[in-house]
């Protein structure tokens, strides 16, 4: 009972519980022998595809147009459809669809995902009057779109590029660019890119999208917001400043916090997947293999789904690191901290005192 009363009353614990249920049913109906084609589907494979689609992001360890027959293709949809759209989000449309009102709870965890905040709602906000938020996003997106489309042309020109007319070579570059932070789709050969195009794609991949999307990885208001305070720091400012407004103490510690544990959590995934991948190997023997399974852990963690072609020649063990990987990705790595740490209020502090840093 007290269980169950701790998950209700925190939104985080909340929306872990709904993600995990789902996935656990998708992984129960895939495995289902009417939603194969042929041989029944493994349970890892099931579980990993369940978890692909819940979290939205792409990466595939079997055919799925052969593997799947229409009823097992219709549960993925399903997956994709709820997991895209958020548990809540869909049971909320059901309680108003009934003529019942959502709970707090419910109401929390709602707009949590679609708002940046609890007081303030931007969705009907007239477009000459745009906040901080959203001026941070849209600059930010450009920012990052432009840019890395600008090295992607630079790096690739000759490679994956070079049978492309040159029309459709800034198209393709373009379309990399944007897909690359959280839609998964691609024009050119991953596996054919250069090093440094892919070490580029990872860390579009840990960008991400923008906060109230489904999309993974650390969020572009977390990368404005640390490099402003960077900058800030630099010129003398202890609060970092943007668009002539005050980025706030709170929205900064977030950030802080975001980036540490999302780099802890791709930190200790390559970390597990190098060691049931590799293992033991030297590193003169396995060259190469540190850079792909390096993008396929930030791909699976920034929900995106490109992958370099090694996904389905994963070990079991490796598979189900992915699918946690992208468990944590989808939900972000802050709620689930804020779901696994105790509600404690404090009454004091110690002492405070100064360190040597940098």
């Amino acid at each position: 009972m007290g269980i169950s009363k701790s998950i209700v009353r925190s939104p985080a614990r909340t929306a872990i519980v709904a993600f995990a249920l789902l996935i656990f049913i998708g992984t129960i109906m895939l495995m289902l022998p009417a939603a194969s084609k042929g041989e029944r589907v493994g349970c890892v494979d099931a579980l990993f595809t369940s978890t692909s689609a819940v979290c939205v992001t792409g990466l595939t360890v079997v055919d799925t147009g052969s593997t799947f027959s229409l009823f097992g293709q219709f549960v993925i949809l399903i997956l994709i459809q709820v997991g895209g759209l958020g548990i809540m989000t869909m049971s909320t449309l059901f309680i108003l669809l009934a003529g019942r009102r959502p709970g707090l709870a419910g109401q929390i965890v709602v707009q949590d995902a679609f708002t940046h905040s609890r007081e303030r709602n931007i969705l009907y906000r007239a477009l000459s009057r745009l906040s901080l938020h959203s001026k941070i996003v849209l600059s930010t997106t450009f920012i990052l779109i432009v840019s890395g489309m600008i090295l992607i042309l630079f790096m690739e020109w000759r490679n994956t590029l070079a049978p492309l007319p040159t029309s459709s070579r800034f198209l393709a570059a373009f379309f990399q660019s944007v897909t690359a932070r959280t839609a998964g789709f691609n024009t050119l050969s991953i596996g054919g890119m250069a090093n440094e195009t892919l070490f580029l794609i990872i860390l579009l991949m840990f960008i991400g999208a923008s906060p109230g999307s489904c999309g993974g990885g650390i969020k572009t208001t977390s990368l404005a917001t640390l490099v402003m305070l960077g900058l800030s720091r630099f010129k003398g400012r202890n609060r970092p400043l943007l668009f002539n407004r005050t980025i706030s103490a709170g929205s900064v510690g977030k950030a802080v916090s975001v980036v540490i544990l999302s780099a802890l959590v791709v930190c200790i995934g390559i970390m597990l997947v190098l060691m049931t991948e590799i293992g033991e190997v030297p590193h003169t023997q396995s060259r190469g293999q540190f850079l792909e399974l390096f993008f396929e852990v930030v791909s699976a963690f920034g929900t995106v789904g490109l992958s370099t072609g090694i996904t389905g020649w994963l070990s079991e063990m490796g598979k189900i690191i992915l699918s946690m990987v992208m468990f944590v990705g989808r939900l972000g790595p802050l709620v689930v901290g804020v779901a696994l740490s105790r509600d404690t209020v404090t009454r004091y502090y110690f002492a405070e005192e100064s360190i040597m840093v940098g």
